[in-house]
C-alpha cells in the first residue's frame, strides 16, 4: 500500500522552496500569509531584524473582524488584506515581497493580496 502525504506536508516543502528565495528587508518586508480552516492571518516580517512590522488576522478580537461569522471566506480575506495594508503603511511600509505560504494563489490567498494592493501595498 502507498502511504498518502498530507496536503500540510507539500504545503511545508513547497514553503521551504519559496523562502529559499524570499527575503524581507528594511526597504522591502515579507507579507506572510497562512490559511487554517476558519481564519486567515498576514504578517509584514522584516527577517534581517526578526521583526514582525505588521500583523491582522481574522481570529483577533477586533472590532473589525468581530462582525464577520467566521474568517474562512473571501469576504474576510478581502477584509484582513485592507487592515494589513492600513497597518503597514501606518508604520511606514510601501513596498512588499509577498509569500504566499505554499499555498496556490487562488481564492482567500488572492483575494488577500489584491485588497492589499488596492489599499496602497506594492507587490
Amino acid at each position: 500500500m502507498i502511504p498518502q502525504i498530507s496536503k500540510d506536508k507539500i504545503r511545508r516543502r513547497v514553503h521551504t522552496r519559496i523562502r529559499k528565495k524570499l527575503q524581507g528587508s528594511d526597504e522591502r518586508p515579507r507579507l506572510n500569509v497562512y490559511r487554517s480552516l476558519n481564519h486567515i492571518y498576514a504578517q509584514v516580517i522584516d527577517d534581517a531584524k526578526g521583526l514582525t512590522i505588521a500583523s491582522a488576522s481574522t481570529a483577533s478580537g477586533k472590532k473589525e473582524t468581530r462582525k464577520k461569522r467566521t474568517g474562512g471566506n473571501v469576504a474576510s480575506a478581502k477584509d484582513v488584506g485592507k487592515m494589513i495594508a492600513q497597518r503597514a503603511q501606518e508604520k511606514g511600509v510601501k513596498k512588499v515581497l509577498f509569500d504566499r505560504g505554499g499555498y496556490l494563489y487562488h481564492g482567500r490567498i488572492k483575494a488577500l493580496a489584491e485588497a492589499a494592493r488596492e489599499a496602497g501595498l506594492e507587490f
